[in-house]
């Protein structure tokens, strides 16, 4: 029994210590500053806003006010909703605005659907913007993304999506989360040499690449993890615009976030099991930004990762404490990696408190492992809506 017990923790221990130092490596990359471009551009390319709404009425307003309040030249570029299911008076407000409304009804709705019918309706363009519909964008971000995309090389571009609101610890947890991705797998992989991570929503493209990539995207959940690993596959490099803000609303409550991150880790299973026998080929090939991104599908998720650390160290500090010492080194590097990647502006006694929500938190994203089956095949909404 002991022998059976040392050779699973030993399997464990090494497990989790390549999750840990990937988390490290790149948390470390992440404190180097990010390069500006300070060229000024006269060439003023084509964009066109895609805002994918489904059921967004009560958010959807504040996104395209943001879009029409740009500094950018009001004749190169065009706000497109997509509007799925929404009430007829947004629609009818909407249509009285200087924008492009594409009305769409699917039996079962996804962004991707909704997404590829838009661009077969409306014209030719340089540059593709993704939102959704509960975003907000400053009024120089166009002009930020124009200034990148000037560089011939610059196909693809992650903007810095960041918090639009921290009203509750959930909230506040969210937002801390969201910029953790953001040191690791956005400022930290661009500054190691890699790709960005896509991330859904404030999202550039070259327009003919994305629309072309996304005829072959049929995604029901997680389409950003599909449209990523095709486009690194294909061998293209993803930007990552650090100073162009892209505020994203975060979820407030207990259930929301337990609803969303079911839909997460269902969408990494799926596509780890759909990309992975790409694997050899892209080794052999040298293909590394693809690589990282399917192992990144392969990591265990952080919350859960972090529970499990220190249950694993509590444990054996009751059986074997020479064991239980190597734990709880992995606990505290896991922790010191987590605090290096969250931005200074965060730290506060409020985000203390909120650190009260993990225990919950990861039995939710426990419990949720358990409830991935048909996650991935209907499409699982997020209702959005800031309580003041």
């Amino acid at each position: 029994m002991f022998i059976v017990i040392s050779v699973i923790e030993f399997l464990l221990f090494i497990c989790f210590s390549i999750n840990i130092i990937y988390l490290l490596f790149f948390s470390v990359m992440s404190c180097k500053k990010c390069e500006k471009n300070v060229d000024p551009i006269s060439v003023y390319k084509k964009i066109a806003i895609l805002i994918p709404a489904y059921r967004e009425d009560k958010v959807i307003l504040e996104c395209v006010n943001s879009c029409l309040q740009q500094k950018y030249p009001k004749e190169a570029y065009d706000v497109v909703v997509i509007s799925d299911r929404m009430k007829d008076e947004t629609n009818n407000y909407l249509s009285s605005l200087p924008i492009e409304l594409v009305k769409v009804f699917f039996e079962n709705s996804t962004k991707s659907k909704a997404l590829n019918l838009a661009m077969e309706q409306i014209g030719d363009y340089d540059i593709a913007l993704v939102l959704d519909a509960d975003n907000t964008i400053e009024n120089d971000f166009l002009c930020q993304i124009n200034e990148i995309f000037a560089n011939p090389s610059v196909q693809i571009v992650q903007a810095h999506r960041t918090a639009k609101n921290t009203n509750t610890n959930m909230a506040l947890l969210d937002a801390v989360s969201e910029e953790i991705n953001n040191s690791i797998f956005r400022k930290g992989h661009v500054n190691a040499g890699f790709s960005a991570a896509l991330i859904g929503s404030g999202m550039a493209f070259d327009y003919s690449l994305f629309k072309e990539t996304m005829e072959s995207v049929d995604a029901v959940g997680g389409f950003d993890r599909a449209l990523e690993l095709t486009l690194l596959y294909n061998e293209k490099r993803v930007h990552y615009l650090c100073d162009a803000d892209v505020l994203d609303e975060k979820v407030q409550y207990r259930d929301a976030f337990s609803t969303q991150r079911r839909r997460w880790l269902s969408a990494q299973v799926h596509y780890l099991m759909r990309f992975l026998n790409y694997f050899p080929q892209a080794l052999f090939s040298g293909k590394w930004d693809f690589c990282d991104k399917l192992f990144q599908q392969m990591s265990i998720p952080r919350l859960i990762l972090l529970g499990s650390t220190f249950i694993m160290a509590v444990l054996f500090s009751f059986w074997n404490w020479d064991i239980a010492i190597k734990w709880w080194i992995l606990f505290a590097i896991l922790i010191f990696s987590l605090f290096l990647a969250i931005p200074r502006r965060m730290y506060s006694w409020r985000l203390l408190a909120a650190l009260c929500e993990l225990p919950y938190s990861f039995c939710l994203m426990f419990y949720n492992l358990f409830r991935l089956k048909g996650a991935n095949k209907k499409f699982i909404h997020t209702s959005h809506g800031v309580e003041k």
